[in-house]
């Protein structure tokens, strides 16, 4: 029996039927090895500038405690004397400005610290925070502090540097920019190195490009889960991102919750704010009942005393603990009689309210302290050294052209319609919502397909094809 030549091998790939599209992992791996490749190349700069910012941001937090020791802390005495006298010195020593908020002393050793708003030579959006011996009532200097977690010079500076780079506004966009990408990035990579035969990730054995392929990938597949929840609460803090997020939270009822500081009545006639010219914590019946009102509501300390804000307004004492377990309560006191007027409880804050306050917290180093700051200090060098490595790999790659190889035509025609029309509109969705991963991805998309074409249309195709069919796109610095 004889057999009928073949056609030749040319003919024979012109008559084959094309090939289905594949099915699971393999169509989806160039499209996330590309995308994994263009972040990393162009993204990981910005990166790595927050990475640097984060870590010397983590360390600030007891280099502030070396600092500013003259200031934080006093030699413990017999007995601390009334608020109202420690607030009266700081007064004497600082006439100037307003008193907006008092934090006794929370610990025996602390100072107590009254904060002073519309300072002379302060800035606006900080106050000047005077530091007051309890035992003594001597003023032992004054800051400059920012924020609620009573952040002084040195660590207010680094926060601005990581927020910004001291740029306002504009200098915001950097950090949006790579809180947008690193969660993608993390689980692009992971999902690539979990991809590759385990054969492939070993290290042992190993030199070159592979050897720092394998370092790369083994880093950041211990350190992702890290690196997508520090992506995830940086975006709350964000300008474009930020607010989508906290108007879909709001949506979804799980807004912050305040106490309500009305007073309920005009309590000028009984030594309320409106009585006390330019310093409030003398209305009504002052500091020292207010602060024993909330004692007996169970605020212990640390916590933050506010003068009401006009004649219609209660003090509102807040603790402000963020570290574990977490004192956020809350009391509004009547300034004319010391009445309780309103309760809130950490514990009766929405889920998701409560989910932001310790997401924030913990991205920020304050939530369980010394462990917390050192666990974000290793994330942040585990994320400088990884964007080194990728730039290394890009380095010893040497062949190509300097962007890789682009998307294989055809790629997207790889992949099911039951997972590629999902999976757009899931990209379309998040693209809204973070606009700075939505406009940079349409441009590296834009990028690529001309890229495609400039190589004569076939997009980058490489030696050999993988088992699904699909040729192989370049891993680039993954």
């Amino acid at each position: 029996m004889t057999t009928a030549p073949s056609p030749p091998k040319d003919e024979a790939s012109r008559s084959a039927p094309p090939a289905a599209p594949s099915r699971g992992w393999a169509p989806l791996r160039p499209l996330i090895l590309r995308l994994h490749f263009y972040a990393g190349l162009l993204v990981a700069p910005f990166l790595l500038v927050a990475a640097l910012t984060g870590l010397l941001y983590a360390g600030s937090f007891q280099a502030e405690k070396i600092v500013y020791a003259d200031e934080l802390t006093v030699p413990v005495g017999d007995t601390k004397l009334p608020i109202s006298e420690q607030v009266a010195a700081a007064r004497e020593a600082h006439p100037e400005g307003t008193v907006t908020a008092v934090r006794p002393s929370p610990e025996d050793d602390a100072t107590t610290r009254v904060l002073l708003s519309d300072v002379p030579g302060v800035d606006p959006d900080h106050t000047l925070a005077v530091f007051v011996d309890p035992y003594t009532a001597k003023a032992e200097g004054a800051l400059e502090q920012y924020g609620s977690t009573g952040a002084l010079p040195l660590r207010t500076w680094i926060d601005e540097l990581h927020r910004d780079l001291h740029l306002g506004e504009t200098g915001r966009l950097y950090s949006e920019l790579a809180a947008s990408w690193l969660w993608v990035i993390a689980a692009g990579g992971l999902a690539l190195w979990f991809s590759r035969r385990r054969a492939q990730r070993k290290l042992r054995g190993t030199s070159g490009r592979r050897r720092t392929l394998g370092l790369h990938g083994t880093v950041g597949a211990w350190a992702a889960a890290g690196f997508v929840f520090l992506s995830a609460t940086g975006l709350t803090w964000s300008a474009y991102a930020g607010a989508n997020i906290d108007e879909l939270r709001t949506s979804l009822g799980g807004a912050t919750p305040s106490v309500s500081a009305a007073a309920g009545g005009d309590h000028g006639e009984h030594g309320g704010a409106a009585s006390s010219g330019t310093d409030p914590t003398g209305a009504g019946v002052g500091l020292d009942k207010v602060l024993a009102a909330a004692r007996s509501k169970g605020l212990t300390d640390p916590v933050e005393i506010q003068p009401p804000a006009d004649a219609s307004s209660a003090y509102v004492v807040k603790q402000v603990q963020r570290g574990w377990p977490t004192k956020q309560d809350s009391v509004a006191i009547d300034p004319a009689t010391g009445e309780v007027l309103d309760v809130l409880r950490f514990a009766d804050y929405p889920v998701l309210a409560k989910l932001t306050r310790w997401g924030i917290d913990l991205h920020s180093g304050a939530l369980f302290g010394l462990v917390n700051q050192i666990a974000l200090m290793l994330l942040a060098l585990s994320l400088t050294v990884l964007i080194l490595w990728g730039y290394r790999m890009w380095w010893q790659r040497g062949r190509g052209s300097a962007f890789g190889r682009p998307i294989p035509r055809g790629a997207w025609a790889q992949v099911p319609p039951q997972i590629l029309v999902p999976l757009l509109a899931v990209v379309a969705v998040t693209g809204y919502f973070v606009p700075l991963l939505g406009i940079p991805l349409a441009a590296f998309l834009a990028v690529d397909i001309a890229l495609g074409w400039r190589t004569g249309g076939d997009g980058g195709r490489t030696r050999g094809s993988s088992r699904a069919g699909l040729p192989r796109a370049s891993a680039g610095p993954q």
